[in-house]
Order: C-alpha cells, then sequence, then structure tokens
C-alpha cells in the first residue's frame, strides 16, 4: 500500500484549532450547475468532503453520479482480523447505505482500481472519468494537494479528463484538516469556498458516516486495526459546512 505523507495514527491538528482560527469563507456560488460528477478515491471520500453538497444537490433536482476509484481494499493493510477480499466487499455496501442516509438514490461507478495504486492507473481513470462527463457537467474531485496519494492521483486524472472536455473542476480537501494548520502556506485558501449544511443535512451526513463501520471503530484491539476515522478525524469533517476550492 502506497504510504501517505503524513501520519493518520496521530491526532493531527485539533478541531478546535480550526474552530479558534474564526476564518471567513466566501459563501460558494452553485448556480447553474445542472450536473455533478463526485470522483472518490475510496468509497467514502464522496461522503466525507462533500456529502452534504451532494445531498443538497441530489435534492435540488441536479442530476448527481458518483465514480469510485479504487476499491477501498487497502485501508488496514495488515489486520489479523479483516482480509483485503473482505474489505473489497464490505467497503461499497457501506457507500451505498451512506447514500441512501444522504437521500441520494445513486450506484456508483466502480472503477476497482487497487487501493493504493491509483497513481500507477491515471491515465486509465482519466479515461473512465473522461467518459462520465458531459459539457453540462461539474467534476468534484478531492485536492490535488491532499498529501494522500491517492486523492493527488485522482485530482490528477480528473484535471486532465475535465482538460480534454472542458469541464469545471471543483476541488475538495479531506486529509488538508489533519495535517495543515490555519493559514497553512500549502493550502490555496484564496480559492477555498464554503457550503452551508441545512441542519438536516448535517444530520444526515452523520448518519452516513455512521455507516462506515470498517472505518469509523477499531476491529480489534491490535494496532493494526485501529479506526482509520476515529472520533477526532470526524469532528473535522463533521462541521455545518463544507469547504471546496474554487
Amino acid at each position: 500500500m502506497v504510504e501517505e505523507s503524513f501520519d493518520g495514527s496521530e491526532a493531527g491538528t485539533p478541531e478546535s484549532v480550526w474552530r479558534a482560527w474564526q476564518h471567513t469563507y466566501p459563501a460558494a456560488d452553485l448556480a447553474g450547475c445542472r450536473d455533478m460528477v463526485v470522483v472518490a478515491p475510496h468509497p467514502d471520500d464522496e461522503i466525507l468532503g462533500v456529502g452534504g453538497l451532494v445531498s443538497t444537490a441530489s435534492a435540488a433536482g441536479i442530476d448527481v453520479r458518483i465514480v469510485a476509484v479504487t476499491d477501498g481494499g487497502g485501508s488496514h493493510e495488515d489486520s489479523p482480523t479483516v482480509t483485503r477480499e473482505h474489505l473489497i466487499a464490505e467497503r461499497p455496501e457501506e457507500s451505498r447505505r451512506a447514500l441512501t442516509q444522504l437521500g441520494v438514490d445513486v450506484e456508483p461507478i466502480r472503477l476497482g482500481i487497487p487501493d493504493g495504486d491509483v497513481a500507477a492507473h491515471e491515465n486509465d481513470v482519466a479515461e473512465a472519468v473522461a467518459r462520465v462527463l458531459t459539457p453540462e457537467s461539474w467534476c468534484l474531485t478531492t485536492w490535488r494537494g491532499d498529501r494522500h496519494p491517492d486523492h493527488e492521483a485522482t485530482a490528477r486524472a480528473c484535471l486532465t479528463a475535465a482538460s480534454r472536455t472542458g469541464v469545471r473542476v471543483i476541488e475538495y480537501p479531506v486529509w488538508m484538516w489533519h495535517w495543515a494548520r490555519p493559514d497553512h502556506p500549502d493550502v490555496p485558501w484564496d480559492r477555498a469556498h464554503a457550503v452551508a449544511l441545512e441542519p438536516h443535512v448535517l444530520a444526515a451526513k452523520k448518519a452516513a458516516v455512521q455507516e462506515f463501520r470498517t472505518q469509523i471503530a477499531p476491529l480489534s484491539e491490535h494496532p493494526a486495526d485501529r479506526a482509520v476515522l476515529p472520533p477526532h478525524v470526524l469532528d473535522r469533517l463533521l462541521r455545518p459546512y463544507e469547504v471546496i476550492f474554487l
């Protein structure tokens, strides 16, 4: 499995630090969006990063499609409890249940790229995404600077696909909130905009995240079975708003 350029087992930047920053993000203007293609490196990133936006868009009648790039099998590489095959089978089901919690009735397009290996298949991903896009599509992808190799490779593939089709690309951070700090120089804060979530949408997103059972709780007491998304990570992703880079 390809390693991140940060340690996900560490606490990272606490949500209290982000709250204390009191940064004001301009509101994202999504008027004119009729077709939304959300590309997720793993079968949960679409919920963690922009689940509220996806739910709101779907409820507004926007055509939403999800592209799941990897099979999600690498989240617990050395686990004595679950196999890669079990995760490959279970994580898409978790994603389906999460989308149902959000009121989004869509079956994700699953590319089946091995988890941790997106960079080696970047051209294939770009071609697959380009086939899904239409001239009216807005393409949402993880941020190109998120410091998770699958997230960054997915972003590059989407940018390539968009350059071929001329569609708009919107990026969403996931792990940035873990390793960055307020005013971090590597973050394009001038592009950051907020999508406010109505209380019922935030509640639905929180319920959706609870469907990721293989990710949010330890699978056993073994260190390799630690939760990938423990509470302190989720705190940063379950705010009453989501941040996107326009």
